[in-house]
């Protein structure tokens, strides 16, 4: 950096820490939660934007006047959350805002990510009748050996494999499934919503490792893990789906709100 530019850049780290001093909320919690919050609050908001470099663990204590391990704490839990990023000699920045799909809500990918202002595309895989088994059977409340649709789909996020979607559906709830998928290239969330209108669903969600097909579906590293949604849906008494939706944990995360009426 020139000596021209040293003072400007004095001048914007001071902006960046009187702001964080200014967010910083009175309300009656540690301190690290504190600063923690008011962090996320900033880049919540766009006033750290990602990949901007974040004041120091120094410049944070002698502007807020708290302890450097208050500091260290907060940083390195919004290190763990995915807020930030710290590379070792180098600094810490702000990470970039992972997409997320709501968890206690059924919702379409291609919704999600047109919301975001980015394209959706997919690709079909598989989309075929198979012969269910005893566990696909139970989950859509039909017979072992009873006919089942099944549909293998990747979709994209501008051009980036984000959600692998394995699905069965009941064919007394979804007849047209197949032709619909294939032929007339809709999503299986917009006819299946059409034939049978939901009533009621379920999730569970647990950390997997991806299979080799997974890994190279979604372009992932060996070890890198992922998000498993399993659904299930209902269109009155009948099961409609049953479904396993992966995500790439680098690349997602899950998002539920509920509000007590107790």
């Amino acid at each position: 950096m020139s000596d021209s530019q040293q003072p400007h850049q004095q001048a914007v780290s001071q902006q960046v820490l009187s702001q964080l001093a200014a967010a910083i909320s009175d309300t009656p919690a540690p301190i690290y939660q504190r600063v923690k919050q008011a962090i996320i609050d900033q880049v919540r908001a766009g006033i750290w934007r990602p990949h901007q470099r974040v004041p120091s663990e120094s410049e944070m204590v002698n502007e807020l006047g708290v302890s450097r391990m208050t500091i260290n704490r907060a940083l390195r839990e919004l290190t763990s959350e995915g807020f930030l990023i710290r590379m070792q000699g180098v600094g810490t920045f702000v990470a970039e805002a992972k997409a997320y799909t709501p968890l206690l809500e059924v919702h379409n990918i291609a919704d999600e990510i047109a919301e975001r202002g980015h394209h959706h595309s997919c690709k079909i895989i598989i989309c075929e009748q198979r012969l269910a088994d005893a566990e696909q059977a139970s989950l859509l409340g039909i017979k072992p050996g009873q006919p089942m649709f099944y549909s293998l789909i990747v979709h994209y996020e501008n051009d980036l494999p984000v959600q692998i979607e394995d699905r069965c559906v009941n064919p007394q709830t979804g007849p047209d499934y197949l032709h619909q998928v294939i032929n007339n290239k809709k999503m299986p969330y917009y006819y299946l919503m059409e034939s049978a209108p939901l009533t009621s669903g379920e999730h569970r969600v647990e950390a997997v490792r991806a299979d080799e097909l997974q890994q190279d579906l979604l372009q992932l590293g060996e070890h890198e893990p992922c998000l498993l949604i399993h659904r299930r849906t209902w269109s009155g008494s009948r099961v409609v789906t049953s479904a396993r939706l992966l995500y790439p944990g680098s690349r997602y995360q899950l998002f539920g709100r509920f509000t007590s009426h107790g």
